[in-house]
């Protein structure tokens, strides 16, 4: 029997619980996640809308309502001695009422990205991308990555449009919109570029976009040239990213996770849910058809639907998946 290659993980059952309200309940959650220097997981509570602090051990530390329809991407930054929080609002949400597409009118609401200090209190907002596909597109951001300046970078600001011109964009220190990106000069059209991150587990930083829908990662340097792509032989959904020594983590939103090497190679996938996936109504639950309500089963060590993730300093890793209700999950690391 092969070793196993990569990190191992023990699940935690119920972290972070708490007493949601119906409109939480109801709510379909699609968060993002993100750690602190002071090693607090954000995330946002779907239904309310709401950014969210939790402890490692998954109490809740501190929480306010915010100006946006969804969290659905959650960046942490340090800018001189302060953290910040980039958040990527897609700017619309599924509603359980609605089955499974948007409400009336969605198509026309265009999401935004913008940064808030700790407890709320918004400081900027990028501007509206200029592309000649926002003519036909709605724009409608998904994550977000940052070249730091303390990584040695020059505070570029990376911005993925995946539900709406399937995009990226590229933003100076200032704000200023520089580049767009659409995969024909890579490995071909992003098809739902839905994550991206800066990987920087090798001397020369590189951009990972998670090219879900064509189940593949393109990879391109910080002048947006394109390098490289992989996965198309192992995933399935790549959703977004957690560096993870010297390892990569990606979600992958039917139901698993999975660890590539260094090299980009296939290492293993964790706590696969294939079960789930054939329910009908995934990744929620179908009720004859006509209805859709929050999965009445959710395994322990099986993922439903991995959508945003995020390490603390020990390893652990974090997990939020994409259906009605919301679970977060806490993995973990063996050693």
């Amino acid at each position: 029997m092969p070793a196993i290659k990569g990190p191992q993980f023990q699940w935690v059952e119920n972290w972070g619980e708490l007493n949601q309200s119906v409109k939480s309940l109801h709510g379909w959650a699609h968060p993002g996640m993100a750690t602190t220097s002071d090693n607090h997981i954000v995330t946002c509570d779907s239904g309310e809308s709401t950014i969210m602090v939790f402890s490692v051990d998954g109490v809740l530390v501190s929480s306010w309502g915010g100006n946006f329809v969804d969290a659905h991407g959650i960046t942490v930054a340090k800018e001189s001695d302060e953290e910040v929080l980039w958040i990527a609002d897609n700017g619309s949400k599924r509603l359980p009422d609605y089955d499974y597409e948007y409400p009336p009118g969605s198509d026309n609401v265009s999401g935004r990205v913008f940064k808030v200090q700790f407890e709320g209190d918004e400081v900027t907002e990028l501007p509206f991308p200029s592309s000649d596909e926002y003519k036909k597109s709605r724009y409608s951001p998904t994550s977000i990555a940052i070249d730091e300046h303390r990584f040695g970078g020059h505070g570029d600001i990376w911005v993925s449009d995946g539900y709406g011109a399937s995009l990226v964009h590229r933003f100076d220190s200032s704000g200023n919109h520089n580049l767009s990106i659409d995969g024909t000069k890579g490995a071909g059209r992003f098809d739902c570029p839905h994550g991206i991150t800066i990987d920087r587990r090798h001397d020369t930083p590189e951009l990972y976009v998670a090219d879900r829908g064509n189940a593949r990662i393109q990879v391109f340097d910080l002048e947006g040239h394109y390098l490289r792509s992989f996965g198309e032989d192992f995933l399935s959904s790549p959703s977004g990213f957690v560096q993870l020594g010297e390892y990569m983590v990606i979600a992958e939103l039917k139901s698993r996770l999975t660890i590539i090497d260094t090299n980009n190679s296939f290492a293993r996938y964790v706590f696969p849910g294939d079960s789930h996936i054939q329910t009908a109504g995934w990744p929620n639950e179908s009720i004859d058809g006509q209805k859709i309500i929050r999965p009445s089963k959710l395994n322990k060590e099986e993922f439903n639907s991995p959508h945003g993730l995020t390490a603390d300093k020990d390893g652990n890793l974090y997990i939020a998946e994409w259906l009605i209700g919301g679970r977060i999950t806490k993995l973990k690391l063996m050693v």
